[in-house]
């Protein structure tokens, strides 16, 4: 899995990105198969001026559906990246059920419709020949 990491007036340490490695691998590593990357922004909402809110934002690219996004932002920008990838964890969760589900209902739905097709006789002929 690609991670992507950016910030914005946050200073980053290698204690920082391997604390978003470790994160992400155990909150998404059971999807690794159909995620083609990660992208992580972190940020200092306050910019230069200071401040205590960080932000941490995640996208999430999926393989054949739509990218997951999720924000957090707290005092500790270890917090909110730990509560962001598991949030991602659990969106990622979502939409691979969808999608999965999405796959059933179609081919569900046409299966029967080939059943049922395959065992009416076609027209004009009897079923007692």
């Amino acid at each position: 899995m690609e991670i992507q990491l950016r910030s914005s007036h946050v200073a980053l340490d290698d204690r920082i990105r391997e604390h978003v490695e470790r994160r992400l691998h155990f909150s998404l590593e059971r999807f690794e198969t159909r995620i083609q990357g990660v992208r992580v922004q972190l940020l200092d909402i306050n910019g230069p001026r200071g401040g205590k809110h960080k932000c941490c934002r995640l996208e999430v690219q999926l393989q054949g559906a739509a990218n997951v996004f999720v924000e957090d932002t707290d005092a500790d920008l270890l917090t909110a990246i730990d509560r962001a990838a598991d949030r991602a964890g659990r969106a990622v969760a979502r939409a691979v059920e969808r999608t999965r589900d999405r796959r059933e209902r179609g081919a569900g739905a046409s299966g029967r419709t080939a059943a049922i097709a395959a065992s009416t006789p076609p027209p004009g002929t009897s079923e007692q020949e």
